[in-house]
């Protein structure tokens, strides 16, 4: 049996999943495997560095620092969130990366994202946590529209939740045959058509590939969403997610509600701590 923990993006609603992995963490639930997806990619691989409450702690000690996101970023540099700010000063500088922890845990951490030349998703371990690896995280959580494309290893990308939102089809096609995925949207959640795709056809004209990926993103996801629930009747995937809407902005300054998010999700693992550890147990 291989365990797998697959994490979804949303953007602050990642502080969902905070909440969620600081609770397995707490309570030594491993994993052969993670992969996340944009802010399940730059929040979630906190789980292999083992840093319980790190990610909760610096988003609401910066969330407010124009340095952090703001729309000056966005003007000045083309990044709704600060490059330098993000991924060298926080990390290395404010509240430390524990990058010797993140290369000594066995379990493999993957990230997704999207090759805006296809459209298609594209999968990276990050064995290391610092150099290539980050940038591969960074291109991960760059949201298209707000973002610079991110050129690395001959590739060029942007956020993986266009290509893959929710990538447990390619962790089962990996090995993983005992996954567990978090979702920040509640059960009856259906994803509409992108209502920014006018602005998206001026801005990225140049990738009509990546153009058709997010015109076609909320059938993709929401095909996605049905496998993941046909499997979890099954008994055959563990899936946590809010019990309600969250009703979080993307790029939240607001250090309580932050905290909110963070504590439904910790709730919620809480309420399924003993069914998910039977799960993991099961042959």
């Amino acid at each position: 049996m291989k365990t797998g923990l697959i994490m979804e993006g949303g953007a602050m609603r990642g502080m969902f999943t905070c909440g969620v992995t600081d609770v397995l963490m707490e309570n030594d639930i491993t994993f052969d495997g993670a992969i996340g997806v944009s802010a399940g990619a730059v929040f979630g691989c906190n789980y292999k560095s083992r840093q319980i409450g790190r990610a909760i702690r610096y988003n609401k000690a910066y969330c407010k620092d124009k340095r952090y996101a703001s729309f000056e970023s966005l003007i000045k540099t083309g990044n709704l969130y600060g490059v330098e700010f993000c991924y060298n000063t926080i990390p290395f500088e404010l509240d430390l990366w524990d990058v010797e922890t993140y290369r000594k845990n066995p379990m493999e951490f993957y990230v997704t994202c999207t090759d805006v030349e296809t459209g298609k998703p594209v999968y990276h371990l990050c064995k290391d946590g610092t150099g290539k690896d980050t940038e591969w995280m960074r291109a991960s959580a760059s949201m298209p529209l707000v973002s610079q494309i991110v050129e690395i290893d001959g590739y060029k990308l942007l956020d993986g939740g266009v290509g893959d939102s929710i990538p447990l089809r390619h962790f089962e096609k990996l090995g993983y045959n005992r996954n567990v995925v978090i979702l920040t949207q509640p059960f009856n959640y259906i994803k509409e058509k992108n209502k920014y795709m006018p602005v998206a056809n001026v801005a990225l004209r140049k990738y009509p590939k990546m153009l058709e990926a997010m015109e076609n993103r909320h059938i993709r996801y929401n095909k996605t969403i049905e496998y993941i629930r046909e499997k979890e009747l099954r008994g055959e995937v563990f899936v946590i997610r809010p019990p309600r809407a969250l009703n979080i902005g993307g790029t939240e300054k607001n250090p309580e509600e932050l905290e909110r998010v963070y504590q439904i999700g910790r709730r919620t693992a809480v309420r399924k701590l003993d069914e998910l550890k039977a799960f993991l147990k099961a042959e």
